[in-house]
C-alpha cells in the first residue's frame, strides 16, 4: 500500500517538493557557511520523495550533540526553516479539507516535524519499528 501512496505522491505534486528541496540543497551547499542546512535540506527531500511508511525519530545515540543541534535548529528556524513549516502547515491544512487529500495531509504534516528541528533527527522505516 505505502508502493502505491508512494507513487501517487509523486504524480500529484510530491516530485515538486523534491525538487526544490534538491535546488534549495544545492544552493545552500554552495556556500560553505550554508553546508550544514543544505544537507538537511537533501534530508527533506529524501523524506519527502517517499514520506509514506517513514517518519522521523530523534536521534539519542550522540550524547555530545544537543547544544550544537539546538543552536543550528534555532538559527535553522530563524533563517528559513519557519518557512518550511507554513509551506507544509499549509498544504496539510488544505489537502485535509478533501477525504481523498487527508492521506497526503497527513505526510505533509509529517514533513512539518522534520521542518522545525531538522538537526538531530533521522529518517526510520516504519516497518522496521512493528515488533516481530
Amino acid at each position: 500500500m505505502s508502493l502505491l501512496m508512494n507513487i501517487l505522491w509523486l504524480l500529484f505534486g510530491g516530485i515538486f517538493v523534491f525538487l526544490g528541496y534538491i535546488a534549495g540543497g544545492i544552493a545552500l551547499c554552495l556556500t560553505l557557511i550554508g553546508i550544514p542546512w543544505g544537507v538537511q535540506l537533501f534530508k527533506l527531500a529524501i523524506f519527502s520523495l517517499f514520506p509514506f511508511g517513514q517518519d522521523t525519530r530523534m536521534r539519542h545515540d550522540q550524547p555530545f550533540a544537543g547544544v550544537p543541534n539546538v543552536l543550528l535548529n534555532i538559527i535553522w528556524l530563524v533563517f528559513g526553516g519557519v518557512w518550511v513549516v507554513l509551506n507544509h502547515l499549509f498544504w496539510g491544512l488544505f489537502l485535509c479539507l478533501t477525504i481523498i487529500g487527508i492521506p497526503f495531509g497527513i505526510q505533509h504534516f509529517k514533513m512539518v516535524k522534520l521542518g522545525v528541528w531538522p538537526f538531530g533527527r533521522v529518517i526510520v522505516d516504519l516497518k522496521s519499528l512493528q515488533p516481530a
